[in-house]
């Protein structure tokens, strides 16, 4: 929840001035709603616009909320659903993130369906059960056969906000385990083209070790999104070859 559209339309223009993604490297804004129309009037051709979140129903009695078919029509592509702030946050429960990610589907939107546990199940060693509890409850209403039609992001929440970051263990662990999660509900061939971010206090100091893991295609980027010199610079440190940014 940041940036009025009227500082959300400025902070674009010079993200598109200062940002100079690699040949290969997508990047995908994800601003408030509210933002959605500004950011979207100057933004590089290239570059996806996603929103943070939606509602699983098309219309309806749900005041305050903002459908896929909306957003469709704004020109978003894609849309996070089960950010961690959501379902710590709104309740957003593994059946409703579901909902969600499939009503994205249904309207043409690819859903980034966040993942990760809490410290304390860090910390109780089920870690593991946790993620693919997520991954299997969220995905459980998609029809996935190119790979492209969904994108994973693990975020430990531990991690996020908090200026601490997983180990490259930590982050390879979990990213392999998604991957052979996604090769047993998918197929392998489908798996491997399945995009998997990693988020959790990616900063320029951190992102080219962590885009370099096997597995990890790419950053679910936040507080350092707010900065465009630090944003330009973890955008740099993609790498072509592994970027599938939706």
């Amino acid at each position: 929840m940041n940036l009025t559209p009227s500082a959300a339309s400025a902070y674009v223009q010079t993200l598109a001035r200062t940002v100079h993604p690699p040949q290969g490297v997508e990047v995908a804004l994800a601003p408030a709603f509210a933002a959605l129309p500004a950011v979207a009037a100057h933004l590089p051709p290239t570059w996806g616009l996603a929103a943070q979140d939606l509602h699983w129903e098309d219309a309806g009695a749900y005041t305050g909320e903002v459908s896929a078919p909306m957003l469709a029509e704004l020109g978003v592509t894609s849309c996070l659903v089960g950010h961690s702030e959501r379902r710590a946050l709104f309740g957003d429960t593994d059946l409703r993130v579901a909902h969600k990610a499939a009503a994205a589907r249904r309207h043409g939107l690819v859903p980034v369906v966040c993942v990760g546990e809490q410290e304390w199940e860090r910390d109780s060693g089920a870690t593991l059960s946790v993620i693919e509890r997520q991954v299997r409850s969220g995905l459980a209403d998609l029809s996935v056969v190119s790979g492209l039609e969904v994108v994973l992001a693990y975020e430990p929440v531990w991690a996020i906000g908090t200026g601490r970051t997983a180990t490259p263990v930590q982050v390879s662990e979990v990213h392999q385990l998604l991957r052979e999660l996604l090769a047993r509900l998918f197929g392998r061939e489908t798996a491997s083209s399945v995009r998997i971010l990693y988020g959790g206090s990616v900063t320029p100091q951190t992102a080219e070790a962590l885009f370099a893991l096997p597995d990890v295609d790419g950053g679910l980027v936040g507080g350092a999104s707010l900065d465009a010199a630090r944003f330009a610079a973890i955008v740099s440190a993609a790498s072509p070859a592994r970027s599938r940014l939706p």
